[in-house]
């Protein structure tokens, strides 16, 4: 097992999570909400967490696919009752990032949409929250070192939040928990770490840190995500992804892009409830594309790291972990379509594309990837 300091504290390895009862008396938390989902609770993974910790803990089990500001609600009204003075957090990234909105609850005030980054809300947002320890059991968004949690609002809008302040205290990262993990699951969640490499590699800053960690987690990725998918308990391969999913959100601190420009308002369609890896997978061959004449050598590099083209690399890759390749397989409809090309140039991603797309190129891109 390894520490690692980086954006904040990574406790790293099979069995780390052993470590939890120690992590939350540094953190002097006593009585912390574990906040879950649904299918935590049925796969029986909430028996890896210490007995102390489960003995005096509150529960919160009700995660939506994605998270809502009404579920971010409910938690917090728990874990006042409860009389909680930390989070901890298991599950993807819709559990981590609800925890997130209930730890900002914990200092600041309703309603949520008033901390996006869109609306100027990042400096309304201070240190003086409760401890978050966070706990991911897929390898996919990298939520457990992000400083953003993507909420759909109570008007409807999935909005980052974002600010270094909500960047979980620790992340304990035990690949143990993601074994087994279900085929689909792993290919989708382990597609949205690789987007989060390709598109931070790409965004336009300056920052050859971020760059070199978004290639190695490339790396890494691509070595990995067949065999994670396809032999669940294989220990390289599912370590080899959460190094993936970890570095990529280390680098993501740089930017993101176009693919998750759309992500986000593709995500808040309720009535669809679309999974944010896939459909990462499903829109970046076409952003790749659309960058492609302003990224220079950052083309020729992934190129070689690929063994391709990017855009036919990644597609055929999507098409390999039997993953949807086309809007149309997940039910976006052309007004849909028309509705989110509107919303995508209001995310906080949409300015860090390395070419800044306008609405009519939005909805282009979306008709490319039905």
């Amino acid at each position: 097992m390894s520490v690692i300091n980086y954006i904040t504290k990574v406790e790293f390895g099979e069995g780390s999570i052993a470590k939890l009862p120690a992590i939350l008396a540094d953190l002097r938390v006593r009585r912390p909400l574990i906040i879950t989902d649904p299918g935590i609770v049925a796969a029986g993974l909430l028996k890896r967490i210490p007995s102390e910790i489960l003995d005096q803990a509150a529960l919160y089990s009700g995660t939506p696919a994605n998270p809502t500001e009404e579920a971010v609600l409910s938690a917090y009204a728990q874990y006042k009752q409860a009389n909680c003075d930390g989070i901890v957090a298991i599950g993807g990234g819709s559990s981590i990032d609800l925890a997130k909105g209930v730890r900002l609850l914990s200092g600041h005030g309703a309603p949520l949409a008033q901390y996006a980054a869109v609306s100027g809300g990042v400096s309304k947002i201070h240190a003086n929250i409760c401890p978050l320890v966070a706990v991911p059991t897929t390898a996919g968004t990298g939520s457990e070192v992000g400083r953003a949690a993507v909420i759909i609002t109570s008007d409807g809008r999935k909005l980052g939040i974002i600010s270094p302040f909500i960047v979980p205290s620790v992340a304990v990262c035990d690949p143990e928990l993601t074994y087994g993990l279900p085929a689909f699951l792993t290919a989708a969640t382990g597609m949205d770490a690789i987007s989060h490499c390709l598109e931070t590699f790409m965004a336009p800053s300056f920052n050859p840190p971020a760059d070199a960690i978004a290639l190695d987690g490339l790396r890494r990725g691509l070595r990995s995500i067949r065999a994670a998918t396809f032999d669940g308990n294989d220990a390289d391969a599912r370590r080899g992804m959460m190094v993936c999913a970890l570095e990529g959100a280390m680098a993501f601190q740089k930017g993101l892009g176009a693919v998750h420009a759309l992500t986000h308002p593709l995500g808040a369609i309720r009535e669809l409830n679309l999974h944010h890896g896939t459909l990462n997978a499903v829109l970046m061959p076409a952003v790749l594309r659309f960058n492609r004449g302003v990224i220079g050598e950052k083309w020729a590099i992934l190129s070689e790291i690929l063994g391709g083209a990017p855009d036919e690399m990644m597609f055929q890759l999507s098409k390999e972990l039997k993953l949807p390749t086309g809007l149309g397989e997940l039910k976006v409809t052309d007004p849909m379509m028309e509705n989110v090309s509107v919303q995508a140039l209001k995310d906080h991603c949409h300015l860090t594309n390395p070419r800044t797309p306008i609405q009519e190129e939005y909805l282009a891109l979306l008709r490319e990837s039905r």
